[in-house]
Protein backbone atom coordinates (compact mmCIF):
# COMPACT_ATOMS: atom_id res chain seq x y z
CA UNK A 1 0.00 0.00 0.00
CA UNK A 2 1.26 3.46 -0.83
CA UNK A 3 0.71 6.23 1.70
CA UNK A 4 -0.41 9.65 0.51
CA UNK A 5 2.33 11.12 2.69
CA UNK A 6 5.83 9.73 2.93
CA UNK A 7 7.51 12.35 5.16
CA UNK A 8 6.68 15.64 6.88
CA UNK A 9 8.72 18.41 8.46
CA UNK A 10 7.51 20.78 11.16
CA UNK A 11 9.41 24.08 11.23
CA UNK A 12 10.57 25.26 14.65
CA UNK A 13 12.23 28.39 16.04
CA UNK A 14 13.81 26.73 19.08
CA UNK A 15 14.83 23.11 18.46
CA UNK A 16 15.25 22.05 22.10
CA UNK A 17 11.98 23.65 23.20
CA UNK A 18 10.08 21.99 20.32
CA UNK A 19 11.77 18.65 20.96
CA UNK A 20 10.72 18.81 24.61
CA UNK A 21 7.15 19.74 23.65
CA UNK A 22 6.61 16.85 21.23
CA UNK A 23 8.46 14.36 23.43
CA UNK A 24 6.22 15.24 26.39
CA UNK A 25 2.89 15.58 24.57
CA UNK A 26 3.23 12.45 22.44
CA UNK A 27 5.29 10.45 24.95
CA UNK A 28 7.73 9.57 22.19
CA UNK A 29 11.41 9.89 21.42
CA UNK A 30 12.70 12.38 18.88
CA UNK A 31 16.10 11.31 17.57
CA UNK A 32 18.63 14.03 16.80
CA UNK A 33 19.78 13.91 13.18
CA UNK A 34 21.95 17.01 12.78
CA UNK A 35 22.68 18.16 9.27
CA UNK A 36 24.71 21.01 7.84
CA UNK A 37 23.17 24.40 8.65
CA UNK A 38 20.14 22.93 10.44
CA UNK A 39 18.99 21.17 13.57
CA UNK A 40 16.87 18.12 12.78
CA UNK A 41 14.99 15.67 14.96
CA UNK A 42 13.07 12.63 13.71
CA UNK A 43 9.87 11.23 15.17
CA UNK A 44 9.85 7.46 15.71
CA UNK A 45 8.33 5.57 12.79
CA UNK A 46 8.23 2.06 11.34
CA UNK A 47 10.38 2.29 8.23
CA UNK A 48 10.26 -1.50 7.73
CA UNK A 49 6.50 -1.38 7.15
CA UNK A 50 6.34 1.72 4.94
CA UNK A 51 5.40 3.88 7.92
CA UNK A 52 5.09 7.61 7.51
CA UNK A 53 7.80 9.53 9.30
CA UNK A 54 8.71 13.10 9.91
CA UNK A 55 10.76 15.52 11.87
CA UNK A 56 11.18 18.91 13.43
CA UNK A 57 13.52 21.34 11.68
CA UNK A 58 15.24 24.51 12.86
CA UNK A 59 16.75 26.20 9.83
CA UNK A 60 16.73 29.51 8.03
CA UNK A 61 13.73 29.65 5.71
CA UNK A 62 11.59 27.31 7.85
CA UNK A 63 8.91 29.43 9.54
CA UNK A 64 6.29 28.05 11.93
CA UNK A 65 2.69 28.95 11.02
CA UNK A 66 -0.92 28.57 12.14
CA UNK A 67 -1.97 28.97 8.50
CA UNK A 68 -1.55 26.49 5.70
CA UNK A 69 -1.15 22.72 5.75
CA UNK A 70 -2.16 20.91 8.94
CA UNK A 71 -0.25 17.75 9.84
CA UNK A 72 -2.18 15.09 11.81
CA UNK A 73 0.00 13.30 14.34
CA UNK A 74 -0.91 10.00 15.97
CA UNK A 75 -2.65 10.72 19.28
CA UNK A 76 -2.22 7.14 20.51
CA UNK A 77 -4.96 4.93 21.88
CA UNK A 78 -6.94 7.78 23.49
CA UNK A 79 -6.61 11.36 22.28
CA UNK A 80 -7.49 12.66 25.75
CA UNK A 81 -4.10 11.52 27.06
CA UNK A 82 -1.77 13.64 24.88
CA UNK A 83 -4.27 16.52 24.88
CA UNK A 84 -4.04 16.67 28.67
CA UNK A 85 -0.29 17.33 28.34
CA UNK A 86 -0.41 20.12 25.71
CA UNK A 87 -0.84 23.12 28.02
CA UNK A 88 1.69 21.97 30.63
CA UNK A 89 4.20 21.41 27.79
CA UNK A 90 3.75 25.03 26.67
CA UNK A 91 1.19 24.75 23.86
CA UNK A 92 -2.51 25.48 23.58
CA UNK A 93 -5.59 23.54 22.51
CA UNK A 94 -7.51 25.38 19.78
CA UNK A 95 -10.03 22.61 19.00
CA UNK A 96 -10.86 20.10 21.74
CA UNK A 97 -11.26 16.39 21.17
CA UNK A 98 -13.93 16.17 18.48
CA UNK A 99 -15.83 13.11 17.31
CA UNK A 100 -15.43 12.69 13.55
CA UNK A 101 -17.70 9.66 13.28
CA UNK A 102 -16.31 6.54 11.67
CA UNK A 103 -12.91 8.28 11.37
CA UNK A 104 -12.35 8.47 15.14
CA UNK A 105 -11.44 11.67 16.97
CA UNK A 106 -9.34 14.72 16.24
CA UNK A 107 -8.16 17.86 17.99
CA UNK A 108 -6.06 20.84 16.99
CA UNK A 109 -3.28 22.38 19.02
CA UNK A 110 -0.71 25.13 18.67
CA UNK A 111 2.80 24.01 19.61
CA UNK A 112 5.45 26.07 21.40
CA UNK A 113 6.71 27.34 18.04
CA UNK A 114 3.38 28.65 16.71
CA UNK A 115 2.46 25.74 14.41
CA UNK A 116 -1.13 24.54 14.26
CA UNK A 117 -0.98 20.73 14.44
CA UNK A 118 -3.80 18.19 14.60
CA UNK A 119 -3.86 15.03 16.69
CA UNK A 120 -5.88 11.93 15.73
CA UNK A 121 -6.97 8.77 17.53
CA UNK A 122 -9.63 6.11 17.15
CA UNK A 123 -10.79 6.60 20.78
Amino acid sequence: MTNAISWFEIPVKNFERAKSFYTNVLNTKITDAPMAEMKYGMFAYDEDNNGVGGGIVEMEGYTPSKDGVVVYLNGGDDLSVPLARVVTAGGSVVMPKTDIGENGFMAQIVDTEGNKIALHSWN
